[in-house]
């Protein structure tokens, strides 16, 4: 009897640990010999400077490439800067923001719980990974533009020539990482993203830490722009940048086909 009571408390134990696994960390325990693995990187800032209203990730930016890297059988871990719940910017979960990607987010509580478990973002390295795909929302332009450890991983990646995709306002994490001559990046690079226009659009001009389109353009990029709202994704070498919400579908099937 006293040998069963232990066993039945060892296999307690065990259960335990199964169910209180973070789901991005079993995600990359599955992934098979020959699957293909993208990391995800999300804001981990919730606060639109001082307006007192809230920010975060733009839910379409990470529900449309989720989806379409996921439907085709990519292994996918999410990480933040802080780790655990990334916020969701609440704008882009009115009615009027609703797409067929975000609405199908609304509705699986696993892509949920990848958001509300993500990977803190020091513990991932680009060698386990075969892309990266950074969605935008507003949040990035004040944790992962200025995050150490944002800088080295996306260095990382560029120097392992690996393929990097930017949307929306993602593109803002790039003011500060350098390529292997330590010049921006960017510098003579062909790339896109939120547009002074599309700012000006959605009236937050003044409250932004800087204007997307300048910065690039100040660190020497070749930026290019189509209407706004309009989907436009640049590709140029192992950099793909998209300029809006509507872009990040596309923007996620360029990035797997550098993979295939």
């Amino acid at each position: 009897m006293k040998k069963i009571k232990i066993l039945l408390v060892a296999l307690g134990a065990v259960g335990f640990v199964a169910c209180s696994q973070n789901p991005n960390t079993e995600m990359a325990e599955e992934k098979s010999e020959n699957q293909l693995n993208v990391l995800f990187v999300l804001t981990s800032h919730e606060e639109l400077g001082d307006t007192g209203e809230k920010t975060g990730f733009w839910i379409e930016e990470f529900a449309a490439p989720y989806y379409t890297l996921l439907d085709k059988g990519v292994k996918i871990t999410v990480a933040s800067p802080k780790g655990g719940k990334a916020p969701i910017d609440p704008r882009s979960q009115t009615e009027a923001n609703q797409t067929e990607a975000s609405s199908r987010f609304n509705n699986d509580t696993t892509a949920q719980e990848v958001i509300y478990n993500t990977v803190e973002l020091g513990n991932v390295k680009a060698a386990d990974f075969d892309a990266v795909f950074y969605p935008g929302g507003h949040g990035p332009l004040w944790d992962l533009v200025e995050s150490e450890t944002s800088i080295a991983l996306i260095e990382s990646f560029n120097k392992q020539g690996k393929p990097m995709a930017f949307v929306c306002h993602a593109p803002g994490v790039l003011k500060n990482v350098q390529n292997a001559e330590g010049e921006p990046l960017v510098k003579g690079k062909k790339v896109t993203g939120f547009t002074n226009a599309e700012e000006e659009a959605v009236q937050l001009t003044d409250v932004v830490p800087f204007l997307l389109e300048n910065m690039l353009k100040e660190n020497g990029a070749n930026f290019s722009k189509a209407d706004n709202w309009s989907v436009n994704v640049v590709q140029d070498g192992n950099l793909i940048t998209g300029q809006n919400p509507a872009s990040s579908k596309m923007a996620a099937e360029l990035l797997y086909d550098k993979l295939k």
